[in-house]
C-alpha cells in the first residue's frame, strides 16, 4: 500500500513545522514505522540541523540534478524500532534559486513518490507556501496541516495561509498551534519543549506534556492514534 504523505506547512516564519516534523518521525519509529521526511523550507534549511555529520547531496540537488532519492537519505538515530530517513536542504543560493523553478518543482514531487514507495509514512516539512516546491508539496500531499505559534501573529498567519491554500484548492486537515497549552484557532496545540537541536528527537521515548502534544497532532494531522500512556495517566484527545 502507498504510503500517507502529510505536508505541515507554516503558517509564519519560525512556526516550529520542522521539529514538529522531527518529533512525528520519532514518534512513529517508536510506533515501529519507516519515515522519510522531506524539506521543501530551501530558504531556512532547519531540518540540516538535526543530522549527524556532513550531508553530501541534499535535497536541491536531488532536484536540480535529476538525482535519485537514496543519494540525499539522512538516518536520524530514534529509541524506536522503525527508522527516519532525513532529506534536508544544505545549499548555496545559487542552487537554491535553480531549485525553485518549476521543473525543480516537479523533480520534487517525483521525490516524494519515491519516498511513498520506500516508507510507511511521509513527512514533508514546508514553508508558508509562495514558492513552487510549497506548492508542488501541498499538491502532492494526501494530508495537509497548517502549523502556526499559539499567538495572535499565529492565529492571523493561519488564517491568510488557510487562503493560500484554497486558492490552490488544497484542504486544511487539521490546525496546529505550537508553543502553547492551548490554542482557540487550533485543533490541536504542543507545548513548548527547549531540547536543542543536537539533543532531538524526544516523542521516542518522551511521555510528559510535550510528547502528548505530538501524539494529538499525529491522530489529527496524520489520522494515527498512539496507543501510550503519558505522565498525566490519560492518552490525547
Amino acid at each position: 500500500m502507498t504510503a500517507q504523505t502529510t505536508a505541515l506547512v507554516g503558517a509564519t516564519g519560525g512556526a516550529g513545522t520542522t521539529r514538529l516534523c522531527i518529533e512525528l518521525a520519532a514518534l512513529f519509529a517508536a510506533e515501529g514505522e519507516s519515515v522519510v521526511v522531506l524539506d521543501a523550507a530551501y530558504a531556512t534549511q532547519g531540518l540540516a540541523d538535526h543530522v549527524r555529520g556532513r550531508i553530501e547531496t541534499d535535497v536541491t540537488a536531488l532536484v536540480t540534478d535529476e538525482r535519485p532519492l537514496a543519494d540525499g537519505l539522512a538516518t536520524l538515530p530514534t529509541a524506536g524500532d522503525g527508522t527516519v530517513d532525513l532529506v534536508p536542504a544544505r545549499a548555496p543560493f545559487e542552487r537554491v534559486a535553480r531549485a525553485k523553478t518549476p521543473d525543480a518543482a516537479r523533480e520534487f514531487e517525483s521525490l516524494v513518490r519515491a519516498a511513498r514507495d520506500r516508507a510507511d509514512r511521509v513527512l514533508v516539512d514546508v514553508p508558508p507556501v509562495a514558492a513552487n516546491q510549497a506548492v508542488a508539496a501541498v499538491g502532492v500531499a494526501d494530508r495537509i496541516a497548517l502549523v502556526a505559534p499559539g499567538t495572535t501573529r499565529g492565529a492571523d498567519g493561519l488564517a491568510r495561509m488557510r487562503d493560500r491554500l484554497a486558492d490552490l484548492d488544497a484542504d486544511v486537515d487539521a490546525a496546529v498551534a505550537t508553543r502553547t497549552e492551548a490554542a482557540s484557532f487550533a485543533d490541536v496545540a504542543v507545548p513548548t519543549d527547549a531540547t536543542r537541536p543536537g539533543e532531538t528527537p524526544v516523542a521516542d521515548e518522551g511521555d510528559g506534556a510535550f510528547t502528548a502534544g505530538v501524539a494529538a497532532v499525529a491522530e489529527a494531522a496524520c489520522d494515527r492514534a498512539v496507543d501510550r500512556t503519558f505522565d498525566d495517566g490519560i492518552l490525547p484527545l
